[in-house]
């Protein structure tokens, strides 16, 4: 019969089913491999299909074939299960096989990967070694050439300092032949005028040209070698030609004054020592600036009657910042100083005051002259002794009839107008237009009488065309900075500005030795405690060298207080640098590299010396308030020039280690008599007699060094001047009595002060103020005051500066408002400003006006650039003045490109090992995911 694989179809799922009803019965699927036989398939599905033919006839028949079927089923039903079983083992069997070589071929593959990776792994290992040994060569070689270095740097340092030494030891041995050299000069001189005076008296002596010696001539070619061996330099130092230049052409006249005049010239015939008088006078007296310029300001002082009101507000509403705006774009301030109608004579000290300080007076006036304004009036206009712009605008008017004392002042000042500037304007009609001729009047009186500028025809300029404002300044050949030398002009008239002398002559005759004295020489050391009187002394003894040896050239620095414009050592050295360009007629390009300025500033020393007849006097005042002074001050101990000597003063705290060795001056206190003298004296000048109970107060008072300071007894003398005005003599005395030193006499002045003020408003704005003036770079101008704070009337802030200035507390600088001494800064910060956030306040208040200045005015003025990145790096916020709109910095900061840095040897090295350490950690991450796939192999058996 065959077995029941042969009822499969060849798919190996085809389901059986019992139709027939035996029993054995259930369907089952049957997987087997082995196809089926298609004759036995056949003959079985004809046998039904003839069953299933027949007719009802035939039915037993059938029924007995269905039998017969069902009993070869029956015998074949228990071989069903071990069919299946077979079938199941086989196709199992037949999986295993087919994974078991899919997974032999896996292990192979990955057994040559993971040789291929033992072998990188090597690879790698062999060149982490290599790089290793690589890394250890060139790290060694970095510490020898590092050792290499560091001895090439001492052998350098020590090369240096013995090229130093050498450079220091030839210009000793240099000047001191020059010396020698000017000895030889003289002697020859007075040996050829005693020749002329023998010859004049008709005795017989030697002719020059017959003699064999070469004294009294010149030999080209000797001489020429000389100036090359002097001109040659030795170890880069450029020498002083003086003394061969003056062997070879002392008497040829005033070509050597190197100047722009021509040999064969008008002044050929002229004396060289005349020239250089005459051109050392010129530069020294000459002033600058028109006498009418006070502090670099223009104050235009108004008077005006009840009368002339509306033209004075529409002058202020109008004109005056049209001239303000002109000013400043020129470099200068303008204020427009006004005071109310004052019935009580409140400000009559006040108001002379700014009329002397004033460079423009303007009256306005009608019919009627007030009794009060009669002295002003005659103050401004008939006692104007210096002959500054003076301007009347009277104002006409039909069937109104001009009083007396009006037309006798127009009279008055008719007849003296041409000798003191004074210009009147007669107008009849609106007081629009009488204003507007006004303005420009006073805008060509600033520009040709004032500032001293070209003329420029105003009139023809309508009310509503804009003005051409000139961007910047044009003074020709003056070379140095306008504000820097209008600073250092006033420095020294503040400081020679003494009644009273304090016993100088002993110090006179000690600075003149220093003159006289035998080259070289080093600096004179000028020493003292603070407000001993250092810069009186040497602005007086300036003064004295300047009339009576004109010949000298005297180049002077007052420095200020620290961290201000007068102390930075590159504007000092700029400053005095370019002083020497113009003594010695040369007009070559100065850089601005504050490194290379220091290091020619000596050459052009060298080169002035060469030239200059007479003595060069170098005087730096408070020397050691300079920022790094012994840094940028090197050039002081070198051997100078022989004609060249240097005088600075220092703090005896503050003086420098290395300096206390030079020849010194030392200003002793004021003996208790001066002192008592300067006191007395000064309450004379306000017609104050004190009483000899007082007297005797002052002599045991003054009895200390401390107390007899020059400082100390001046604002001693001031205060009780003061205090004899008001009637308070004795409680004034009482209170300075207890003072015992200049910084508690300040403080007594400041409250002095605060009690005298009329309210609590003025209290605190004098306190501000002062605070601003305090935490400002170099001062706060009078103008800004008054933008500070809108709400004070000039009188107010007018009276309030004049008793500061009366004090000794405040002065002008530059047009700005700053300290007097340095003692008076420390004291309002002391009273005022101890807690550091009241300094970052007010710091932040000028940084906001400075910023809205900027952002306002839409360009940039000479204030904001020097407050503003100043006040803004004191603040400690560079990162907030790149926020600020329109920084006046940015257009002069120089932005390099950045530059990718070069990889050293070393940093090479140290990349590629760790490159290796991370190709190693990635071999090693790949063996150990291996095998752990390798160990999670799946099971063979069946589920």
């Amino acid at each position: 019969m065959g077995t029941a694989s042969s009822l499969v179809s060849p798919t190996g799922g085809e389901v059986i089913e019992d139709t027939y009803g035996a029993g054995g019965g259930e369907a089952c699927e049957i997987p087997v491999e082995v196809k089926p036989k298609a004759r036995l398939l056949r003959s079985s599905f004809r046998r039904g299909a003839a069953a299933a033919g027949a007719g009802p006839g035939s039915l037993p028949r059938a029924a007995g074939a269905a039998g017969l079927l069902g009993a070869s089923f029956k015998s074949t039903g228990s071989s069903v299960p071990e069919l299946e079983y077979a079938a199941e083992y086989e196709r199992l069997k037949k999986e295993y096989e087919i994974f078991r070589v899919s997974k032999n071929q896996e292990l192979l593959s990955m057994g040559r990967r993971e040789a291929k990776l033992d072998t990188e792994n090597k690879r790698l290992r062999a060149e982490l070694q290599a790089l290793q040994k690589t890394y250890q060569k060139i790290l060694r070689e970095k510490e020898s050439a590092l050792e290499a270095k560091y001895q090439a740097m001492e052998r350098a340092a020590t090369f240096e300092h013995d090229r130093d030494k050498v450079k220091r030891q030839f210009k000793i041995f240099r000047e001191t032949k020059e010396n020698e050299i000017q000895d030889l000069l003289r002697a020859k001189r007075e040996l050829e005028s005693k020749l002329q005076r023998l010859q004049a008296q008709g005795i017989q002596v030697f002719d020059p040209g017959e003699s064999d010696s070469d004294d009294n001539c010149t030999d080209v070619t000797a001489s020429g070698t000389q100036c090359e061996y002097w001109a040659g330099g030795a170890l880069g130092s450029e020498p002083s030609l003086g003394s061969m230049m003056q062997l070879q052409q002392s008497f040829r006249g005033p070509e050597l004054a190197h100047s722009s005049v021509d040999v064969e010239g008008p002044f050929a015939n002229v004396n060289r020592d005349d020239w250089d008088v005459a051109v050392a006078s010129l530069l020294q007296v000459t002033p600058l600036f028109s006498q009418s310029l006070w502090s670099n300001t223009v104050r235009c002082y108004l008077i005006y009657t009840d009368e002339t009101q509306t033209e004075v507000d529409l002058f202020l509403k109008d004109y005056s910042p049209k001239l303000k705006r002109m000013c400043e774009t020129m470099g200068y301030f303008f204020h427009a100083i006004y005071f109310p109608i004052d019935v009580e004579n409140r400000y009559l000290t006040i108001r002379k005051w700014e009329i002397e300080k004033s460079s423009l007076v303007i009256l306005f006036i009608h019919s009627t002259l007030p009794s009060l304004l009669v002295e002003d009036c005659e103050e401004a206009f008939l006692r104007n002794s210096e002959g500054k712009p003076r301007l009347i605008y009277h104002r006409l008017e039909d069937g109104k009839v001009t009083s007396d004392s009006v037309q006798q002042l127009i009279d008055q000042v008719c007849n003296l107008k041409k000798a003191h500037k004074a210009k009147i304007i007669d107008h009849s009609g609106a007081p629009a237009e009488g204003v507007y001729k006004t303005y420009i009047c006073v805008e060509k009186t600033i520009k040709q009488d004032i500032l001293g500028l070209e003329s420029t025809d105003l009139e023809t300029k309508d009310l509503g065309t804009e003005e051409s404002i000139p961007e910047e300044d044009d003074f020709g050949d003056v070379l140095w900075d306008i504000h820097d030398e209008q600073e250092q002009m006033e420095a020294f008239q503040q400081a020679s500005n003494s009644v009273h002398e304090l016993g100088f002559e002993k110090y006179y005759q000690r600075l003149n030795d220093l003159v006289a004295a035998p080259a070289p020489i080093p600096p004179l050391l000028v020493s003292g405690g603070p407000g001993s009187g250092k810069s009186l002394l040497l602005s007086k003894w300036i003064q004295l060298q300047q009339k009576s040896s004109p010949s000298i050239l005297i180049l002077s620095h007052f420095v200020g207080r620290p961290m201000s414009t007068s102390s930075e050592s590159s504007l000092i050295i700029k400053r005095l640098t370019l002083k020497l360009m113009q003594h010695s007629w040369s007009v070559s390009a100065l850089t601005l590299d504050p490194t290379k300025l220091l290091e020619e500033f000596p050459r052009w020393l060298e080169k002035l010396s060469a030239r200059h007849q007479g003595s060069i006097i170098i005087i730096i005042d408070s020397i050691d308030q300079v920022q790094q002074v012994e840094k940028h001050m090197k050039w002081l101990i070198d051997p100078l020039p022989v004609n060249v000597r240097v005088i600075v003063s220092v703090n005896v705290e503050t003086c420098p280690a290395a300096w206390r060795l030079w020849p010194t001056l030392h200003l002793d206190p004021l003996n208790p008599k001066d002192a008592k003298s300067i006191i007395i004296a000064e309450c004379h000048s306000v017609d104050i007699k004190l009483s000899k109970e007082q007297e005797k107060k002052l002599e045991r008072h003054c009895c200390c060094p401390t107390t007899c300071n020059a400082l100390y007894v001046t604002l001693f003398g001031k205060m009780m001047a003061h205090a004899g005005k008001r009637g308070n003599l004795d409680k004034i005395l009482h209170q300075c009595l207890q003072c015992q030193d200049t910084a508690s006499l300040y403080r007594l002045v400041l409250h002095s002060i605060q009690e005298s003020m009329a309210s609590d408003v003025e209290r605190e704005l004098m306190r501000q103020i002062l605070c601003l003036i305090n935490v400002s770079h170099n001062g706060v101008s009078e103008s800004e005051l008054m933008e500070l704070y809108p709400e004070t009337p000039w009188a107010i802030l007018t009276s309030l500066i004049y008793s500061l200035h009366s004090m000794r507390l405040l002065t002008y600088g530059c047009g700005l408002l700053r300290f007097q001494h340095l003692q008076a800064w420390e004291t309002v910060r002391l009273e005022y400003m101890e807690d550091a956030t009241v300094i970052s306040s007010y710091r932040q208040k000028l940084i906001s006006y400075f910023t809205l200045q900027l952002s306002g005015h839409d360009r940039v003025t000479w204030r904001t650039a020097d407050e503003l990145p100043w006040l803004v790096q004191q603040q400690g916020g560079c990162g907030a003045f790149a926020e600020v709109s329109g920084n006046p910095r940015n257009s002069f900061r120089s932005r390099s490109p950045k530059s990718s840095p070069v990889p050293s040897p070393t940093g090479k090295c140290v990349r590629a090992v760790e490159e290796v350490r991370q190709c190693r950690a990635a071999v090693q991450t790949g063996l150990g995911n291996l095998r752990k796939r390798l160990r999670c192999r799946p099971s063979t058996h069946c589920s």
